[in-house]
């Protein structure tokens, strides 16, 4: 996969605020895109990067579901990553660097439908005119699902995994407990370096792994093997070990701040009249994919909001490994993607 930069100027958030000069940054297969190819564009999740060989290698790469080298692939680093595109991290600027220090918060708040709005930019700029296959899981499926409502015809067709067209408060409640995390730590609105918050981020990112896993999960891979065992660690040592870890990836707790607010904007039917007036014109032929122990995006919600595309298919995959499913299950999931009754 090839990184590309997009430079574009004046752009307006749905939320109000503008950046006189945005930076997009999203990969593509290494071979420039002609007339003809067949188009896939990835929808990346909450923390991940825009070259999905690195976050989806069962599914994305020689012989998976999606081949870079057959297909032409497009994935774009979303609002508030800290991969790249211009985000809150780039509002940090030293006093001593500047007469008019910034600090992240002043980064205007940005939605899922301004993120969508990224990709239009760079379809255009690529000379695309039609998506053949749409993928997003997670909240990159809130991604391609407000794409799929903004480009209409343009999307042939489309998989929206683990996912919803509206946050639900159950969501919700998972990314305020994440930001509370963030604003305990004092260093976090001291905003003195983009270090500030570190200890609150790896707290936040600790807390978000529980709710991407499950009870069957978590005894699969953390279940302590010492009968005898005097104080339970394994579980304990897993969450600390994955907050330090998105750290060393180069998170800072200012994207991730932001990220979670963006969450809580998720709703297709704003302006819409309503998400189920808005789903009705998804005109892409489109599958539903949920995950049978998926807390965040249960089956019972995701089974309803399906049928309010028109002539989507539906359908459930096991795993014992919840919301994660997505990243594991993909045996099941290219499977599914691949069958006769979408691919053709």
């Amino acid at each position: 996969m090839h990184l590309h930069k997009l430079t574009t100027h004046n752009f307006s958030f749905e939320a109000g605020g503008t950046l006189d000069q945005l930076e997009i940054i999203y990969h593509t297969s290494e071979r420039p895109y002609q007339q003809g190819d067949r188009v896939v564009w990835l929808c990346h999740a909450l923390t991940a990067n825009s070259d999905p060989l690195d976050w989806w290698p069962e599914m994305v790469g020689e012989g998976c579901c999606v081949n870079p080298d057959k297909d032409y692939v497009v994935c774009v680093n979303i609002f508030g990553s800290a991969y790249g595109t211009t985000g809150p991290r780039d509002f940090w600027t030293p006093e001593a660097e500047s007469q008019k220090p910034r600090i992240p918060f002043s980064f205007p708040k940005f939605t899922v439908r301004d993120t969508a709005r990224l990709f239009t930019l760079v379809r255009e700029h690529l000379g695309i005119e039609h998506v053949d296959l749409l993928i997003g899981s997670s909240i990159g499926g809130f991604h391609a699902l407000e794409w799929a409502i903004m480009e209409g015809e343009r999307i042939r067709k489309a998989a929206f995994i683990a996912t919803a067209p509206r946050v639900s408060p159950w969501l919700s409640a998972w990314m305020e407990v994440q930001r509370m995390a963030l604003e305990a730590d004092p260093t976090f609105r001291a905003c003195e370096s983009l270090d500030g918050g570190r200890k609150g981020l790896e707290a936040a990112r600790a807390i978000s792994l529980i709710s991407y896993r499950s009870f069957d999960g978590y005894n699969l891979t953390q279940y302590e093997t010492d009968d005898d065992c005097l104080f339970a660690s394994r579980a304990a040592s897993y969450e600390r070990y994955q907050g330090e870890k998105l750290i060393k990836r180069g998170f800072d707790a200012y994207s991730y701040y932001y990220l979670l607010h963006c969450v809580d904007s998720q709703n297709v039917g704003r302006h819409r009249g309503g998400v189920k007036a808005a789903l009705a014109q998804i005109q892409a032929k489109s599958i539903v994919i949920s995950i049978t122990s998926d807390g965040l995006f249960p089956p019972c919600e995701s089974s309803e909001w399906a049928k309010q595309i028109p002539n989507a298919q539906y359908f459930e995959i096991e795993s014992r490994f919840g919301h994660d499913g997505f990243l594991l299950e993909t045996e099941q999931i290219t499977k599914i993607i691949n069958s006769l009754e979408f691919r053709v």
